[in-house]
């Protein structure tokens, strides 16, 4: 290109200035190392299209963590539109549900069950074998860097699986010390149920879902499978607790839609 340097400089001035501060790297004369790493997740919160509402009444998400409506093609600041569009429906729902329902009935017991689980890592005893909410964290995010990573194969995963049930085990053991008022120890005991949840649920979807298709790459099922095209995994909690997954068949789009997207294409 000619005047390459002030193109890319043009062009990147954010990650021209970053690699020059952080690295010392001059991008316009020197390659810049490129790898993956994680961004955003396909998948969330099964929703209504209307009103964004989950199965559990009074609760809406929208955006991302709603599993957005670009799939795949998750590129560049697509998700603020997604973000925009379907936060305005969440919010407009949400407000006309608040306005045609009463307050909930609260159970109490259930309430003061919580409070009591989350205070349990303060009352355990520490000590040299004490699980550290910290190390547990870290360990997560290794075994699922290496088994449930970029390419990723059935053996890898099951094996994450039986990993992931082990730090279950040692996250309802963890133990904390300090205070209650600024924890970052606590906090991370407390997001620890959640994170190996999430963990659990990408793992059984993607042993699942035997093809590859965009981000979700098998390499002992590199092809896409069209049967797959038309279904969603679909996670719910069985009444034992364990997780489920459920196949459900993609709702076909309305007609109108269909010549829409066939006239863009």
């Amino acid at each position: 290109l000619p005047n390459a340097a002030e193109h890319i400089k043009r062009k990147l001035p954010g990650m021209h200035h970053q690699f020059m501060q952080l690295a010392d790297i001059d991008i316009t004369k020197q390659p810049m190392e490129v790898g993956p790493t994680t961004h955003y997740m396909m998948g969330g919160l099964r929703v209504d299209g209307d009103t964004q509402m989950s199965n559990v009444p009074g609760l809406f998400a929208a955006g991302e963590c709603a599993a957005g409506v670009h799939g795949a093609n998750r590129l560049g600041g697509n998700s603020l539109s997604d973000l925009l569009v379907f936060g305005k429906r969440a919010g407009e729902h949400a407000a006309e549900f608040a306005k045609q329902n009463e307050w909930l009935n609260f159970h109490e017991d259930q309430i003061e069950g919580a409070a009591r689980t989350a205070l349990e890592p303060f009352e355990r005893n520490g000590g040299e074998d004490a699980n550290n909410p910290y190390r547990i964290q870290h360990d997560l995010q290794e075994m699922m860097q290496q088994r449930v990573g970029i390419v990723r194969f059935e053996a890898d995963m099951a094996g994450a699986l039986d990993g992931i049930h082990r730090l279950h085990e040692k996250a309802s053991q963890v133990h904390v010390v300090g205070n209650r008022e600024y924890n970052p120890g606590w906090h991370t005991a407390l997001d620890l149920r959640h994170l190996l949840t999430v963990a659990e649920a990408i793992t059984r979807a993607a042993l699942e879902r035997r093809e590859s298709r965009g981000a979700h790459f098998r390499e002992d099922f590199p092809a896409k499978d069209e049967g797959l095209a038309k279904t969603r995994m679909v996670i719910r909690k069985g009444d034992d607790g364990a997780m489920r997954i459920e196949r459900t068949a993609v709702p076909e789009l309305p007609a109108g839609l269909k010549q829409i997207i066939e006239e863009m294409k």
